[in-house]
């Protein structure tokens, strides 16, 4: 069944087309007879109660310098379209969330993926607080006491921004670092937020895995690995890809946390793990397709699309 698909997301003109998923999920989208549309997030407007976009019809390829062309800018009716892809990349700020709020503006009548409410209540570092049992010792404060004293419990931590992204603003502290007060200060004046603090998981350094699922379901897992004398594997850090498969452990978390996904519309999501521990639950614009089909021999956007399918003829269906 043909639909109309508008992808809010960063310029078209920025991206990786070898490791964007979003270009990704365009490709399958078009491949299946859909109708592309583009927007980014300040071109929404919620006019008398109608939400609309300067859109403009999305044709993607896979050539270099010429991977996508646009036709004519159109005000596009986002309550007339089947599937809105909120794909747009963190910071996780008050535009994201002002989005969120715009969106769920077009809900029911359209599939939002993924639920914007849901995305505006999950931020990465936040929502995976709700399976403590599945994450490493953690801190989130803006008191430099407790800091201090969970310093001296766990000695060697990790020191990140709550609302950071892309492996942006993590600091490795060992115990002998004399930094942790200087870098207290720099993240006050830098943020208004707690900060996050973690025991460091010397584990990072056989990699942190990124899992993808689709519904709540395992579809494929790729480890990031850290460059030599980094503590960040994150792609945008120069982690490099490899090969791996999920442990007993890492299924035992995804069967934890699956229904929570499936029951929020959370219906693309990216976990990240280190060691045997649960460290972030990605909601917002998760990564990660293209290296796991390279490496595994798959395809997760059509994993991916067919999920996506089903929920729309259940939307219509209703």
């Amino acid at each position: 069944m043909p639909l109309a698909v508008a992808i809010q997301m960063d310029p078209m003109e920025s991206i990786n087309i070898d490791g964007d998923s979003s270009f990704m999920m365009a490709l399958e989208a078009q491949r299946r007879g859909h109708a592309l549309f583009h927007y980014m997030p300040k071109e929404m407007s919620l006019r008398h109660g109608r939400l609309v976009a300067r859109a403009r019809p999305l044709t993607v390829r896979r050539e270099y310098g010429n991977h996508h062309s646009f036709g004519p800018e159109e005000v596009l009716d986002l309550s007339t379209v089947d599937v809105i892809l909120m794909r747009q990349d963190p910071p996780f700020d008050m535009a994201y969330i002002t989005a969120t709020h715009l969106l769920e503006h077009v809900q029911p009548r359209v599939l939002v993926v993924n639920d914007p409410a849901e995305v505006r209540n999950a931020p990465e570092k936040l929502f995976v607080t709700r399976f403590p049992d599945l994450m490493p010792p953690t801190l989130i404060t803006s008191d430099k006491q407790e800091v201090l004293a969970f310093r001296a419990e766990h000695r060697d931590i990790i020191v990140k921004p709550l609302y950071g992204n892309g492996g942006a603003g993590i600091f490795h502290l060992k115990p002998d670092d004399e930094n942790l007060g200087s870098l207290l200060e720099l993240f006050t004046q830098l943020y208004r937020e707690p900060l996050i603090v973690q025991r460091y998981l010397p584990e990072i350094r056989q990699g942190d895995k990124r899992i993808i699922l689709v519904e709540g379901e395992p579809v494929g897992a790729v480890s990031r690995m850290p460059q030599e004398g980094e503590a960040r594997a994150n792609f945008h850090a120069g982690g490099a890809a490899q090969r791996t498969t999920l442990t007993a452990r890492e299924r035992d978390i995804c069967a934890a946390i699956g229904p929570t996904l499936r029951e929020k519309g959370l219906i693309f999501v990216g976990i990240d793990v280190i060691g045997d521990w649960l460290t972030e639950i990605n909601v917002t614009s998760p990564t990660g397709i293209q290296e796991i089909n390279r490496l595994d021999g798959v395809q997760i956007e059509v994993t991916l699309w067919d999920a996506i399918e089903r929920r729309v003829s259940a939307l219509r269906g209703a």
